[in-house]
């Protein structure tokens, strides 16, 4: 499998959702999300989500599928 896939194109009107290896960088994110779903904005996806104090329903949590991978959101 590789370190980063596309586990849901959108969620919600400014988001999407990816499975990760834990050691993914920010970079190799946006680089998948940008060349395998692109958003369609001007900006791309651009705001990898990993702690959001505010709504924390939105912070990263592990895949149940894969052991040791985690979902995260990226924004545009």
């Amino acid at each position: 499998m590789n370190k980063v896939v596309v586990s849901r194109n959108y969620n919600g009107l400014c988001s999407m959702q990816v499975c990760v290896e834990p050691d993914a960088t920010d970079e190799e994110i946006l680089n998948v999300c940008n060349t395998e779903n692109p958003s369609g904005t001007k900006g791309g996806w651009s705001h990898v989500v990993r702690e959001d104090k505010e709504h924390p329903h939105r912070n990263p949590t592990p895949c149940l599928q894969d052991e040791g991978r985690i979902h995260i959101l990226v924004d545009c």
